[in-house]
């Protein structure tokens, strides 16, 4: 794929297959927020994912990452954590709702496509696939590649946070308990990657063979992102949790509140009282 415009090795470089999709999913999402009226900070939230996925794929960060591990490490992490939660955290259940329809078909129709368990399966499959040295390499000489490592990072990143912060609640929605066991595997099952990069006796990716990365070998160049990796993973999966709490606790009290106003609709009526059902 050729880019519509460069400026130089490390500038910006636009892409027309990225920007036909990132385009038309800002500009329904912002009239979707128009429409519903939602807190400014939903949509502060999905800019600020759109503007990571922009920085991923047209920043001086995509060319960099053809010289330099660490910043093919950022630009992964980009598309796979920090872009799909900052998108989801915008949306809410009005203004998801025109597309809710289809999810529920997708469930009806694929049961195990929405599934927790392949959202798992598929984040850390494609964190280990694309780091297998002669798929990485593949990846950086070649654009179309490259292209689909990014495609692959962008639709696991979604899959895999959909089932944390999605607005939609459904059947397959994820216990507190199994929340915190979901990404305690993905912790594990990613950070042992991140700890073979790190301690690996040599670099692995002949891509980078002979490169400085200011000043760093390519061993120390490894060592750095494969610890940047772990690092970023104990972030974010930290934060993530802690807001999982805070939102288990506040829909509690929520259901709480309701419980004293209407009455509980899971007990049964005894005689002579009466239940108002909501």
């Amino acid at each position: 794929m050729l880019p519509l415009a460069t400026t130089d090795a490390v500038g910006w470089t636009f892409y027309p297959g990225p920007l036909l999709i990132l385009v038309p999913i800002t500009v329904a999402y912002v009239r979707r927020w128009l429409v519903v009226g939602a807190h400014p900070a939903r949509l502060i939230s999905f800019l600020a994912g759109i503007a990571c996925a922009v920085a991923a794929l047209f920043s001086p960060i995509d060319a960099l990452g053809e010289q330099h591990f660490t910043m093919h490490m950022v630009q992964h992490l980009l598309l796979l954590d920090f872009a799909p939660v900052l998108c989801i955290s915008g949306l809410t259940k009005q203004i998801f709702r025109p597309a809710t329809r289809r999810v529920i078909q997708l469930e009806k129709g694929a049961p195990w496509l929405m599934s927790p368990i392949f959202g798992l399966a598929v984040y850390t499959a494609a964190m280990w696939a694309w780091h297998v040295p002669a798929l990485y390499d593949a990846a950086v000489r070649h654009t179309g590649v490259h292209a689909l490592e990014h495609m692959v990072f962008t639709v696991a990143g979604g899959l895999y946070w959909w089932h944390l912060i999605s607005p939609v609640r459904d059947q397959r929605q994820l216990s507190p308990m199994g929340a915190v066991l979901y990404m305690l595997t993905t912790k594990v099952l990613v950070g042992i990657l991140g700890i073979a990069l790190t301690f690996a006796p040599e670099a692995l990716y002949d891509v980078y063979a002979g490169t400085s990365s200011w000043g760093l070998t390519p061993r120390e160049d490894q060592q750095l992102g494969g610890a940047l990796m772990a690092l970023e993973q104990t972030i974010v999966m930290g934060v993530a949790l802690a807001w999982l709490v805070i939102r288990t606790i506040d829909r509690s009290e929520k259901e709480q509140r309701r419980i004293e106003k209407y009455g509980d609709p899971k007990r049964p009526a005894g005689p002579g009282t009466s239940r108002e059902l909501y």
